[in-house]
């Protein structure tokens, strides 16, 4: 499952070498909304890097999956990052693609005539 929110950092904390091969690096965001909510994400691997560049207070937006597992009989949920960017910022990064809408009219398409109404 993959979300988006958008919110304030409000901490970033260090890198953790969790094994000999497991890289995590947790932050936190706050919710610009009546009842502001505190959300830590969990960046890992080669992502750990994707914050780096942001200050606290800066407005942004997460891209994330929900993650959860069991271990022994125990659950855990984890929001996994996979993507950061400043909120309202919807340029194109390095490597990414823009798809410019099709203007080609669909010869199988009905015709829709919307001074039609039926009330």
């Amino acid at each position: 499952m993959s979300f988006q929110i958008s919110g304030k950092l409000v901490k970033k904390y260090d890198a953790e070498n969790k094994s000999g091969k497991f890289l995590t690096r947790e932050f936190v965001i706050v919710t610009e909304e009546q009842y502001p909510q505190y959300i830590k994400f969990q960046l890992v691997q080669d992502r750990c890097g994707a914050i780096d560049s942001y200050e606290v207070q800066e407005k942004m937006t997460v891209h994330f999956d929900l993650r959860g597992r069991e271990w022994q009989d125990k659950y855990f949920t984890n929001l996994q990052a996979w993507k950061v960017e400043k909120a309202g910022d919807s340029s194109p990064k390095a490597g990414e693609q823009i798809v410019a809408p099709s203007s080609e009219v669909d010869p199988f398409a009905k015709e829709q005539n919307f001074d039609d109404l039926p009330f």
